[in-house]
């Protein structure tokens, strides 16, 4: 779908452009100095939910590190292996701007990597339900990069709509598609998330969802009987995908400073329930995820 691809790419373009605050800014600018080694940075991205109104001072940053190589990632083998094997790697930033001190969290890995894995044969929706919704090119090296990344954000749109079309019901629209797609990929990870913040980042995001729904599926579509019956191997992708996340967990967890105070914080925001964390859980995030996960689970806070 050559056309297709065209509009996805100048609507990617247009969104990607859009300023962020100078907190994030700044945020961005100082893990791209961390990652020097080898090829360099190629490209930092900012998503989620402060770019949906969070403030900034209540929330992590989420950004993007997309680099040249493994050996930008970092300077520990093991760390690039891991990179290769489960990406991304995860890392925790601060960095003051305008006499205050603020907070990300960020993901890095080499720009090839990221996108290979937003193409339609991933079953793994990891990276491209993350990026298939808006985000923001903070940086870009060349216009060769921004472009890469254009390219991947297009993909992500096409692999995530089709994924929504896979789960839809006869008659279901555009809104009905997109919703249904998030769902169904929450499902797929070890998310504290429910079901009705699908329909709020839809919403929040309605003109993107429907402006990139027309370019893939045509702007009177809803959804027939092509949309029925493709939804059988959601149940190995759920499964396989819980995999895949506990295993970026425990990775997270040697590279993620204050990841047990991280998790605690994320359960309690998005589900109301607090986890009081000990000393020995601080000082080990591995052991303290180990440890939460079956009590979570029991719970109902993570699906």
């Amino acid at each position: 779908m050559p056309a297709a691809d065209d509009t996805l790419r100048e609507l990617a373009a247009k969104e990607t452009a859009r300023p962020v605050p100078g907190e994030i800014a700044a945020l961005a600018e100082a893990a791209r100095a961390r990652h020097t080694a080898g090829g360099g940075v190629r490209a930092v991205l900012a998503y989620g939910s402060t770019l949906r109104g969070v403030d900034t001072r209540e929330s992590l940053v989420d950004l993007y590190v997309l680099t040249q190589d493994f050996r930008a990632v970092s300077a520990n083998p093991l760390s690039r292996l891991g990179c290769r094997i489960a990406p991304p790697n995860v890392y925790y930033l601060e960095a003051a701007f305008e006499e205050q001190t603020w907070r990300a969290k960020y993901a890095c890995l080499p720009l090839a990597q990221f996108a290979r894995w937003m193409e339609a044969d991933v079953s793994n929706p990891y990276f491209w339900a993350r990026f298939s919704q808006p985000c923001r090119i903070v940086w870009a090296r060349d216009e060769a990069a921004r472009e890469e990344v254009l390219a991947a954000l297009a993909r992500a749109v096409k692999t995530m709509i089709a994924a929504g079309l896979s789960v839809s019901a006869p008659g279901d629209s555009w809104r009905e598609i997109w919703r249904k797609g998030l769902i169904a990929t929450y499902g797929s990870e070890l998310r504290v998330e429910t079901a009705d913040r699908a329909a709020m980042i839809v919403e929040r995001n309605a003109q993107w969802c429907e402006q990139t729904a027309a370019a893939v599926l045509g702007a009177d579509f809803v959804a027939g009987e092509a949309g029925r019956g493709r939804g059988a191997n959601w149940r190995w992708r759920q499964l396989a995908g819980k995999g895949w996340s506990a295993l970026r967990l425990a990775k997270a967890a040697f590279t993620f400073t204050g990841g047990a105070e991280y998790l605690a914080w994320k359960v309690e925001r998005h589900s109301g329930v607090k986890v009081e964390l000990t000393d020995f859980q601080r000082r080990h995030p591995l052991i303290a995820s180990i440890r939460l996960l079956p009590e979570l689970l029991r719970k109902g806070v993570i699906r």
